[in-house]
């Protein structure tokens, strides 16, 4: 089966790159963008079985450029492709709809069977975070839909928390000890009945907080 790939990185040397080490696989480079507001353009254009999309991109970042695909392009595949190993990153991207979250820094396999594997419609290919966050959110879809007591102040730290801020970023932000951001993380991780930050990440995407 071959697989028809939108790539989408404002970097041309990435784009080259990528180009040169899918060379003789059974995926077809359809497309190139190197903007978000290209990208869209080229994926209504070529309609692409996959699109590999950078997450960080000067005209906005990568992951409202997702969303954007999710809406214009429903069936195309969204990879997204970054430098950074970020649980918030891949939370929100998991959130927002992405198929997979690959690093630039894989071997030629791994980008590969990444590729393929979303094209197939099927799990998650990387196994540990993305695969762990993609089934925490199906196990919490019912609960995510009921009214969670959180005060303003906790919403304020959960929006801060789901943007990857460390405890002290948000005690500089919001004006408070880093001790009282400490309590209100607990507080709100008890309360929306998650294990860790990046969970709450998740959940404050899907509820429209971030």
């Amino acid at each position: 089966m071959s697989v028809r790939l939108l790539v989408v990185d404002d970097h041309e040397v990435i784009r080259t790159g990528l180009a040169s080490l899918l060379a003789g696989s059974e995926i077809e480079i359809v497309g190139e963008a190197a903007s978000g507001k290209e990208a869209v353009t080229q994926a209504e254009k070529c309609k692409p079985d996959v699109v590999l999309l950078d997450i960080r991109m000067p005209d906005g970042d990568g992951l409202s450029t997702l969303e954007q695909l999710r809406e214009k392009v429903p069936e195309s595949r969204v990879v997204m492709l970054s430098t950074y190993d970020n649980p918030t990153y891949i939370a929100r991207a998991v959130a927002l709809g992405a198929s997979d979250y690959v690093l630039k820094g894989s071997t030629r396999e791994a980008i590969i069977d990444t590729i393929t594997t979303a094209a197939e419609g099927e799990s998650p290919s990387r196994a540990g975070e993305l695969r762990r966050i993609a089934s925490t959110m199906q196990i919490r879809q019912v609960l995510d839909d009921d009214e969670v007591p959180l005060t303003q102040r906790e919403t304020q730290v959960l929006r801060h928390v789901a943007l990857g801020l460390s405890n002290k970023e948000i005690g500089r932000s919001l004006q408070i000890s880093v001790e009282t951001v400490k309590e209100h993380v607990q507080n709100i991780l008890r309360k929306i009945a998650v294990s860790d930050r990046t969970q709450a990440a998740v959940w404050a995407v899907r509820r429209g907080l971030v």
